[in-house]
């Protein structure tokens, strides 16, 4: 039998607990919830005791910050997703190892691609490297955990904010909490080149460019995307056609 995933959710208002535990319920049953608590030193009684995967915490408790709670510690494993109402708190929740952080009132689906990202993190700590026959796949994160995809059924990657969404050929999308920076390095090795700030695309999926300032493209699914003016010269170049 598979073992479920251990978390905690550390907040202390308990319609903030409840909240979370209903999102996990509907959007992630192989979740399993092993304790909540509403204070530093409860929080800290429970995580002696208990091995958790990933950790829930709001960074103001009754009783202290997650910061105060963290200092208990020389170290842990878990995944740690921090909750806030301020978001001047990201950059010390960033310093602390955080898996990601969500803002209060959280949405759903900030909710899901932090905790998507917490899961990518476990899977790859217990995953050994993919070997030769994996080398033209790459690492997606899913809801269940991940998802090693052909990069050749890439198609084009789109930013937004701090999210890339990856077009498939088989039309399918996969949203990721990583910015598309992340991808453009490993990803030009590949025949990818970014033609704007919003847009890395899969040159071997290129159906046609339309001359214009910066122009556009046409890519294997229809998509009309711009090409920056910046861009415009070494994207024509890259593909053999300078103006």
């Amino acid at each position: 039998m598979k073992t479920k995933i251990q978390v905690c959710v550390i907040d202390d208002e308990k319609d903030g607990r409840d909240y979370i535990a209903l999102l996990l319920e509907n959007e992630f049953p192989e979740i399993h919830i092993a304790f909540q608590a509403s204070s530093v030193e409860e929080a800290y009684i429970h995580l002696t005791k208990n091995v958790l995967d990933i950790i829930f915490l709001d960074i103001q408790l009754k009783d202290g910050t997650a910061f105060d709670l963290l200092s208990k510690f020389k170290d842990i494993d878990s995944q740690i997703i921090f909750i806030t109402a301020f978001e001047h708190f990201a950059i010390q929740a960033i310093k602390n190892g955080a898996a990601d952080y969500l803002l209060k009132p959280i949405k759903k689906i900030d909710f899901i691609v932090a905790v998507n990202k917490a899961l990518e993190n476990i899977k790859k700590n217990k995953i050994q490297p993919v070997n030769a026959a994996n080398q033209n796949k790459i690492s997606l994160p899913t809801l269940q955990g991940f998802k090693l995809t052909n990069i050749t059924d890439i198609i084009r990657c789109e930013a937004d904010s701090s999210y890339t969404t990856f077009h498939l050929t088989d039309r399918t999308k996969i949203i990721v909490s990583k910015t598309l920076h992340d991808f453009e390095e490993h990803l030009s090795e590949y025949n990818f080149f970014r033609i704007h700030h919003k847009h890395l695309i899969n040159l071997s999926h290129l159906k046609e460019y339309i001359k214009g300032k910066g122009g556009q493209v046409i890519m294997a699914d229809n998509s009309v995307l711009d090409v920056s003016v910046r861009k415009k010269n070494d994207f024509l170049h890259k593909i053999g056609h300078l103006d």
